[in-house]
């Protein structure tokens, strides 16, 4: 008999387990990796956006999947307690642009071996064993049914990620041991993932990356849902990049809803100032084609796609150019349009958007409204948020939640057994 049993070894579980272990429960781990924190290992391009130096009530207004049910959680373990838990452990930390936390050494595996060495020091038992069952009595959790063994104890902490990087681990599981108890898990889908795109033009520009420009996403009533300036990518189905994972977390509904992305290739320039450049190149170029021109103005790969947004031939002489076709050119510069047709499959998501239906759980200790003695944490939640730290901050908050409840609960029935 263990007190407390941890489902999931990522950041979440991990968070539960040491918390609990510092609590003084005896904790078990079980994860179905060879080893913990697989998915940390990707998290912010290999080095791990641990959270974001921000207010809680920051953290909270970026997360569009239930940010009320998270408030209790992040407010009692906001960023600060969370860059103090990491340099309490030995880890330096830096803030970047957009106030990202990341190992000053931007190294993903300084934060899993610092979590690692912590679970030890808390005589944490890690158990290499992927759980298929949870064991009720009376509506209690009094076990885990592993493939490899069943695992006794007086409280479960559930967090085994959502469904998204199968490859780490995170296949959904968690919502296949919660239904059985009469939790409700709430449709999910990718966030934080690339777009398709109905032109066919995004393929004919795969692998150009445009940066320093405005992405702007528009829902079918015209309404900017995103607008901001970075970096993005075109592939053979679409969109991707840094911009356009940020951009899909703002879009929830494609059954319902259509999305217009709009890309402003010059964002430094208004109007005005763009369509004097643009007939100084008309003037100093008056014999040369178009297609020729438009270099000192796009990436070549753009060249075709911009004269052909903008209508206009690509062998047209500089001096033939109509006042029309100069607006034109203007406005798809400030303008190229892409209508999204949806997102990339789950699996390439960065995270899982719903999950287990949050007001089956109690906002502030994290047990489970439908069975005593289990705690949920982390992504298996119907709960994400924006890039930028917001995801992992939201697990570590709802991990150390978990873990004190778990820890209270298993140590009161451990005293009242003698």
């Amino acid at each position: 008999m263990t007190d407390v049993v941890v489902i999931g070894g990522g950041a979440a579980g991990m968070m539960a387990a040491i918390t609990a272990a510092r609590r003084g429960a005896k904790v078990t781990l079980l994860e179905r990796n060879e080893k913990v924190g697989r998915k940390l290992y990707i998290t912010g391009k290999g080095r791990c956006n641990v959270t974001n130096h921000c207010s809680p009530q920051e953290v909270l207004d970026s997360t569009p999947g239930n940010s009320r049910f998270l408030y209790g959680a992040v407010t009692r373990t906001p960023p600060a307690w969370v860059e103090e838990f990491f340099q309490s452990l030995g880890v330096a930390l830096k803030v970047e642009r957009g106030n990202r936390v990341f190992p000053q050494s931007d190294r993903a595996a300084d934060i899993i071996d610092a979590l690692l060495a912590e679970l030890r020091r808390q005589k944490v038992t890690i158990v290499r064993d992927r759980a298929v069952a949870l064991e009720t009595r009376e509506g209690t959790v009094y076990s885990v049914r592993g493939e490899a063994g069943e695992y006794p104890c007086r409280a479960v902490v559930l967090a085994t990620g959502g469904a998204t990087y199968p490859g780490t681990g995170s296949t959904g599981d968690g919502y296949d041991l919660v239904r059985p108890l009469g939790h409700t898990v709430t449709p999910i889908r990718p966030s934080l993932v690339p777009l398709e795109a109905e032109e066919d033009f995004c393929a004919r520009m795969q692998g150009l990356a445009l940066k320093n420009v405005t992405l702007k996403v528009k829902n079918r009533k015209g309404k900017v849902l995103f607008q901001e300036q970075g970096e993005l990518l075109f592939t053979h189905f679409g969109l991707s990049g840094p911009l356009v994972l940020s951009a899909s977390a703002h879009l929830r509904d494609f059954e319902k809803e259509r999305y217009t992305a709009v890309i402003d290739l010059k964002p430094a320039l208004d109007e005005a100032t763009l369509d004097a450049r643009l007939l100084r190149e008309l003037g100093e170029n008056a014999n040369k084609d178009m297609q020729n021109i438009m270099g000192a103005l796009v990436p070549r790969l753009l060249i075709p796609v911009a004269l052909e947004a903008a209508q206009i031939p690509p062998d047209r002489k500089a001096h033939d150019m109509t006042k029309g076709e100069r607006r034109r050119l203007l406005e798809v510069l400030k303008g190229l349009t892409i209508h999204i047709r949806g997102t990339r499959p789950l699996a390439e998501g960065i995270v899982t958007a719903g999950g287990i239906k949050v007001g089956e759980v109690d906002p502030k200790t994290m047990a489970s409204k439908k069975a005593a003695g289990l705690y949920l944490a982390g992504e298996v939640l119907d709960v994400d948020a924006y890039t930028g730290g917001f995801n992992l901050q939201i697990a570590w908050a709802t991990g150390r939640a978990a873990g004190e409840s778990a820890a209270e609960q298993a140590l009161t029935l451990r005293d009242g057994q003698g």
